[in-house]
């Protein structure tokens, strides 16, 4: 059986705070989340998305969900 590789899915939360000058410390108080929290989403850590989350992100970074979240086929 030949395995099958899937791709993945990258956050590029970092990419977008760094264009819009904005501090981790704002972000986690704008999108009312710890700190601790936010840096796994910035570091590309996170297991299972909230949904929840990355609405407020979105909301608070003025973005739409396909500028933080980017499929990349593996070849």
């Amino acid at each position: 059986m030949k395995d099958i590789d899937y791709g993945h899915v990258e956050i590029k939360l970092k990419e977008i705070m760094e264009s819009q000058d904005i501090s981790i410390n704002k972000l986690a108080c704008r999108a009312e989340m710890q700190r601790t929290q936010l840096k796994k989403y910035i570091n590309n850590n996170v297991q299972r998305v909230d949904l929840a989350i990355l609405s407020r992100l979105c909301y608070c970074l003025d973005c739409d969900l396909n500028d933080i979240l980017v499929y990349v086929k593996d070849e």
